[in-house]
């Protein structure tokens, strides 16, 4: 219920006349779906809808979207997850499938939601809730799993048929699911992310001390984090004075892959040329520290992290992969190498420091292209559109 006085509110005997838009999202914290997050909740005015964003657990996003209005709700659910991928893993994702489906259908029911927005596709439960409670839905789908294996890939594509209208953050992202769910294609539409650099641009100054590299995102192997540490020990061996600083933390659970991590640099001997800073809330100051930024990811839908780093006008060496050779074109705006050769990503770096002229051309002009191609606003307009459409058609 509403206070009197706050958005919506009707007097007495009246309803909340504001549309209600829940939003299932799978992460409470700050990374690059995260981010991405908040930027499709600003296309929807607080004063306009009522959005409930639903997650699994309390954390730093939970503040960012009430500082933008909306309300928060912290109800635990499945989210999928390679922990799954085990015979007692399923049984366990399962049972928790048994347990919250009820409670998410009587939640829709009882706020009278007009659109489901369920972000990213580890989120099935949310998409069957919303069939169950006659409620259309929305899937913003943010993940191109490729060499996964038929069996899979419908598992983690075919709970989308449940949605009326699937957002997919890039070409490729829509080329994968229509090959797992050919119907789908029909009612997908593309929205590349639009992403804001909210902080004017530090352009790139000679310093002294070592070649500044930038990993931000997620450790993981998908990420190839591990291979920026491999980039780092390479260029080191060729008598480059480099540094490498990863931003980032591991999903929970995945704590033995930064632990692994550590060992490998201990190992190295490169304890005092790699840093691994953890989670950061304001990524910006890591750009602007950069000389190059890594993204050698293996595997990649977008790219946020390539986008945020390019609008910086800070040069890049990225995976040639999905998404990322969406976003970057080799050798305009961008280095694109080989998925998990670092090897070429090292040479690349090289290159970039030997041509001081170049990086900085290279950042200009991929800094220009991101303006062009992923401003916030019309990011914003078209998931305007999309809600406003959903909304629209009334229940299923």
């Amino acid at each position: 219920m509403h206070s009197p006085g706050a958005p919506g509110w009707r007097g007495v005997g009246q309803v909340e006349q504001r549309p209600c838009v829940l939003v299932a999202h799978p992460s409470p914290d700050l990374y690059g779906s995260d981010r991405q997050l908040l930027a499709s909740l600003a296309a929807l005015p607080a004063a306009t809808w009522r959005v409930l964003v639903v997650l699994p657990a309390d954390g730093p996003l939970a503040a960012e979207v009430r500082a933008l209005g909306h309300e928060v709700r912290v109800l635990p659910f499945p989210v999928l997850r390679k922990a799954f991928a085990t015979p007692a893993g399923l049984l366990r994702l399962a049972g928790q499938l048994a347990v919250a489906l009820p409670r998410l259908v009587r939640l829709l029911r009882r706020e009278r939601v007009a659109a489901l927005y369920v972000n990213t596709i580890t989120l099935p439960v949310w998409l069957l809730a919303g069939r169950l409670a006659r409620v259309r839905a929305l899937c913003h789908v943010h993940e191109a799993e490729v060499g996964v294996g038929r069996a899979v890939g419908l598992a983690l594509y075919g709970p989308l048929v449940l949605a009326g209208r699937l957002v997919a953050n890039s070409a490729e992202t829509a080329r994968v699911v229509a090959g797992v769910v050919p119907r789908l294609a029909a009612r997908t539409v593309v929205v590349h992310n639009g992403v804001d650099r909210p902080v004017p641009v530090r352009p790139r100054a000679p310093h002294a001390g070592p070649s500044r590299l930038v990993v931000v995102g997620r450790l993981s192997q998908r990420k190839g984090t591990d291979v920026a540490v491999e980039v780092a020990r390479l260029l080191l061996a060729r008598g480059r004075d480099v540094h490498l600083t990863l931003v980032g933390d591991v999903f929970p659970g995945y704590e033995p892959f930064a632990d692994g991590l550590r060992a490998t640099v201990a190992r190295e001997g490169l304890g005092d040329r790699v840093a691994l800073t953890g989670f950061a809330d304001d990524v910006w100051p890591a750009y602007d520290a950069a000389d190059v930024v890594l993204v050698p990811s293996l595997g990649e839908s977008f790219g946020n992290v390539a986008v945020e780093a390019v609008l910086s006008e800070r040069p890049v060496v990225a995976s040639g992969v999905q998404g990322l050779a969406e976003v970057l074109d080799d050798g305009r705006t961008a280095l694109l190498v080989p998925p998990g050769d670092a090897a070429a990503a090292a040479a690349a770096v090289e290159e970039l420091l030997d041509d001081p002229a170049r990086a900085d051309a290279l950042g200009r002009a991929a800094r220009a292209d991101a303006l062009a191609r992923f401003g916030g606003a019309a990011y914003r307009a078209a998931v305007l559109r999309e809600v406003s459409r959903l909304a629209g058609r009334g229940a299923a």
